[in-house]
């Protein structure tokens, strides 16, 4: 692996986190077979000159959540020097799942839920929203059943399932989180998930890549996640017409709000979280649209189909930087001048 100061394609990461990427080796490997020199850089490293590199890609920034502000202001730093891979507006949007609300307002079949937000508190600091909140989530859902989460995460770390002889303790999680500042979303819990799991669906450069289904995570009376991330069980599956068209909105919607264009190829990578409603219609749970692993493993085509889309990526770049340089100059000499 070389250097970071002689790779044109950083992957940024986090203190920790690189040795913890499933997806690390497999790409890296991959993108050397397609001729890109790459090597991971950890996003807060003051020492790292990300404008050496001709793409950044935004891989296993794993701490951000606690840092957000922090992490954006680093994302729009870097995005004025180098191409950043997914955009800081991407970035921003995404990485709060309040963009839910986004989707369902676009017609994207979504997961229900309600948002609670530090705002909502009363005067005297009375816990009042998140109570009603998780009770009435409760009360509307159908399996009885619901997880409490903050809307900035990652992982499953401060997600709780809870239900009616436990909604005390979905109450206090959200009122920790509120205490914290952070905004709570409290969603029903759909049974779905415990018979088929979900269905991941990843894309790089806006073409359908690989699917796979991630076994249920949240346990009843298990607790919070202890760690950056819930023990995960991956399966190769076969995407439905049905889930493939659903993710494909979203993405859709979310290129248009977060970029400005409807173009999903400007998203370099991205996954669509699908579960399935009582109807058994495919809905998004989440998008992940920043740091998400991609579980290569599942198809052995999909690092080089990573790989691809970088060197498209590196190629596209390339292009119009030369027909950037060859764009003849306005002035006009005169004879002799």
């Amino acid at each position: 692996m070389p250097p970071a100061e002689r790779a044109t394609v950083l992957l940024a990461t986090a203190t920790g986190s690189w040795e913890l990427d499933r997806d690390a080796g497999p790409l890296l490997e991959a993108l050397g077979r397609a001729g890109i020199t790459a090597a991971p850089a950890v996003w807060d490293d003051p020492d790292v000159d990300w404008a050496a590199a001709a793409l950044v890609v935004v891989r296993s920034t794993w701490d951000y959540t606690t840092r957000l502000e922090e992490f954006l202001d680093w994302a729009t730093r870097v995005a004025a020097v180098s191409d950043l891979a997914n955009p800081p507006g991407v970035l921003r949007w995404s990485t709060d799942k309040r963009y839910l609300a986004d989707l369902a307002a676009a017609g994207v079949p979504v997961v229900p839920g309600s948002f609670v937000s530090p705002d909502d508190l009363g005067a005297d600091g009375s816990r009042g929203a998140a109570t009603r909140s998780v009770h009435d989530g409760l009360e509307s859902a159908g399996s009885g059943e619901v997880v409490v989460k903050p809307t900035v995460s990652a992982g499953s770390k401060d997600t709780l399932r809870v239900g009616a002889d436990d909604a005390g303790a979905g109450v206090d999680l959200a009122e920790r989180l509120l205490d914290d500042g952070r905004t709570v979303l409290v969603q029903p819990y759909l049974p779905s998930v415990d018979d088929r799991g979900e269905t991941g669906i990843v894309c790089f450069g806006g073409t359908f890549s690989h699917a796979f289904t991630k076994g249920p995570i949240l346990r009843r009376g298990a607790g919070l996640v202890d760690g950056p991330f819930a023990p995960e069980r991956i399966d190769a599956t076969t995407a439905s017409d049905a889930e493939r068209s659903v993710a494909a909105a979203a993405l859709r919607v979310a290129a248009g709000i977060a970029t400005g264009v409807g173009d999903e190829e400007s998203l370099l990578y991205a996954r669509v979280d699908l579960v399935h409603d009582e109807g058994g219609d495919p809905t998004v749970l989440e998008l992940e649209l920043c740091e998400p692993s991609y579980f290569v493993e599942v198809d052995p085509a999909a690092a080089d189909r990573f790989a691809r889309a970088v060197r498209d990526r590196l190629d596209q770049a390339g292009a119009a930087t030369s027909r950037n340089s060859t764009v003849p100059s306005s002035r006009t000499d005169s004879p002799g001048g």
